[in-house]
C-alpha cells in the first residue's frame, strides 16, 4: 500500500501543536497555518539578506561611511512611510493586498534587481545602485507594517499569541540560521561578487514563496475594515490631526516612544557594522559570518521556548525589562574580541536575549496600544523607531570612520543600559490595563 502524503493535513497538526492543545476554530486554524509557512520563508530570505548585503556591497567597494549610509537611509526611508502606510491601511482597509502588492511583491523584486545590477553597471555606480535598490525595498516592506501589525494581531489569539509566536519564531530561527550557514559557504567558494550575487537571488526566489504563501491567508474581519474604511476615508493630513488630539492624553505612549527612541538609536550606532567589523578588523570569511549566526539563531531557540512561556505567565514588561538590563553586555563582548572566535560568547547571550526581548516588545506593544488606533499608532511607533535607527546609524558610521568599531560598540553599550533604566523607571503602566480606548471619530 502506497503512502501518499497529505501537506495540507500535516501543517493543520503542525499549527494545532504549536497552540499547545487549546482548540480553536477552523478557519483560524488554517490562517495559522499560511501564516507559519510565510514566517518560515520570509526569514529563509532575510536572513541572507540580513548577513551578506552590507558584505557584498562593501565586495564592490563600499567605504565604513557608506554602509553607515545605507542603514541610516534605509530607515528614514521607512520611517518616512509608516504615517502613509497606517492612512492607507484606514483609507482603504485591504490589509493583506497591502502586504502582498507592496513589501511582499514589489518590495521583493528589489532583490532581483540588485543580483542583477553588477552585470549592468560597476564601481561606485554599482555601489549607489545597490544603496538605492535597498533603501526601496525597505520603504515598500515598511509601508505594510501598520497593515501587518494589525492584521497579526486579529490571525493569532491573544490567549495563544505568546506561545504561537514564540515556536513560529523558533522554526524561522532554524530555517534562518541554515539557509545563512549555506551561503557563507557557498560566497566563500566561488569568485569576486558572484557568490553575493547568487544568495541574493535565491533570497529572492525564497522570498516569493513566502509573498505566496501569505496570499493565502483569509483576513479575519475584513468587511469590518472595508465599512471603516469607506465610512471614515481619512486622508493623512485628517489622520495627523487626529492623531496629535488622541497623543495628549496618552502619556504611557508617548514614554514608551521617547525610551524606545533612545534604545534604537543606541543599537544602531554599532548594528550595521558586527559583520564588517567581523570580516575587515578580525579577519574572518563569510563562512564564520554564516557560523556566527548558526550560533546566533541555537541560542534564540531555548530563549524562544523559555521567554513565550515567561511571556504569557509574568507579562511582556518583566521579561522586556530582564532582557533590556542584559542585553548591553553583547556589544562590550564585541568589543573585546581580538580573532574571530572570541565572538562566540556574545552572539549566544545575544541569541538568547534577543529572542526574548523581540517576543516581549512586540506583545507589550499590541497591549499597549488601542484596538481601534492600532494602525496608525503602530506606523507613529514605527516611525520614531526607524527615525531612531537612522540616527544611530549615521553617528555610527561617523565614529566607525574616525575611531573605530570598537567605539562604536562601547558607545552603543551605554546607550542600551541607559534606556532600559529609564524602561525600568518610567514604564510603570501594567500592559493589561493599555491605553484607554478612543472612540471613532
Amino acid at each position: 500500500m502506497r503512502y501518499k502524503f497529505d501537506f495540507k493535513r500535516t501543517l493543520s497538526r503542525v499549527a494545532s501543536g504549536l497552540l499547545g492543545g487549546v482548540q480553536v476554530p477552523a478557519g483560524v486554524l488554517r490562517n495559522l497555518r499560511w501564516f507559519w509557512l510565510d514566517g518560515f520563508f520570509s526569514q529563509a530570505s532575510e536572513s541572507i539578506v540580513n548577513a551578506y548585503l552590507s558584505l557584498f556591497i562593501l565586495a564592490l567597494g563600499a567605504s565604513r561611511a557608506q554602509i553607515g549610509l545605507l542603514s541610516a537611509v534605509s530607515n528614514l526611508s521607512a520611517a518616512l512611510v509608516m504615517l502613509p502606510g497606517a492612512a492607507l491601511v484606514e483609507r482603504w482597509g485591504h490589509r493583506k493586498e497591502l502586504c502582498v502588492w507592496s513589501g511582499g511583491g514589489v518590495g521583493r523584486l528589489m532583490l532581483l534587481l540588485m543580483a542583477l545590477s553588477p552585470f549592468l553597471v560597476s564601481g561606485s555606480s554599482a555601489v549607489y545602485i545597490l544603496i538605492a535598490l535597498a533603501v526601496l525595498r525597505v520603504a515598500l516592506g515598511n509601508l505594510t507594517v501598520p497593515a501587518w501589525v494589525s492584521l497579526t494581531a486579529d490571525l493569532v489569539p491573544l490567549s495563544v499569541r505568546g506561545r504561537y509566536l514564540s515556536a513560529r519564531n523558533m522554526a524561522m530561527g532554524l530555517v534562518g540560521m541554515t539557509m545563512a550557514w549555506l551561503m557563507g559557504q557557498l560566497i566563500a567558494r566561488m569568485p569576486g561578487t558572484s557568490g553575493y550575487q547568487l544568495a541574493i537571488g535565491l533570497a529572492f526566489a525564497i522570498g516569493m514563496v513566502s509573498t505566496w504563501s501569505f496570499a493565502h491567508i483569509k483576513e479575519p474581519h475584513i468587511e469590518i475594515h472595508r465599512r471603516v474604511a469607506s465610512a471614515g476615508r481619512p486622508s493623512l493630513r485628517r489622520l495627523l490631526t487626529t492623531l496629535w488630539r488622541d497623543l495628549r492624553t496618552q502619556p504611557a505612549f508617548l514614554t514608551l516612544c521617547a525610551v524606545d527612541a533612545l534604545w534604537n538609536f543606541s543599537l544602531n550606532i554599532a548594528g550595521p557594522f558586527f559583520s564588517p567589523y567581523l570580516v575587515q578588523t578580525l579577519g574572518a570569511d563569510t563562512r564564520m559570518v554564516g557560523t556566527l549566526t548558526v550560533i546566533n539563531v541555537l541560542s534564540a531557540l531555548p530563549g524562544q521556548r523559555l521567554f513565550g512561556v515567561w511571556t504569557d505567565r509574568w507579562g511582556p514588561r518583566r521579561v522586556l525589562i530582564l532582557t533590556a538590563l542584559l542585553i548591553p553586555l553583547v556589544p562590550w563582548g564585541w568589543a573585546l574580541t581580538r580573532a574571530p572566535w572570541q565572538a562566540i560568547p556574545a552572539e549566544m547571550a545575544s541569541g538568547f536575549l534577543w529572542a526574548g526581548y523581540g517576543l516581549a516588545s512586540f506583545n507589550f506593544l499590541l497591549l499597549l496600544i488601542p484596538e481601534a488606533r492600532r494602525p496608525r499608532y503602530t506606523a507613529l511607533y514605527q516611525l520614531v523607531v526607524m527615525m531612531a535607527l537612522s540616527a544611530g546609524a549615521a553617528v555610527g558610521g561617523l565614529v566607525a570612520t574616525r575611531w573605530g568599531y570598537r567605539t562604536t560598540m562601547v558607545i552603543s553599550g551605554i546607550g542600551r543600559l541607559t534606556a532600559a533604566l529609564l524602561f525600568v523607571g518610567l514604564m510603570r503602566v501594567p500592559p493589561a490595563e493599555g491605553i484607554k480606548e478612543i472612540k471613532n471619530d
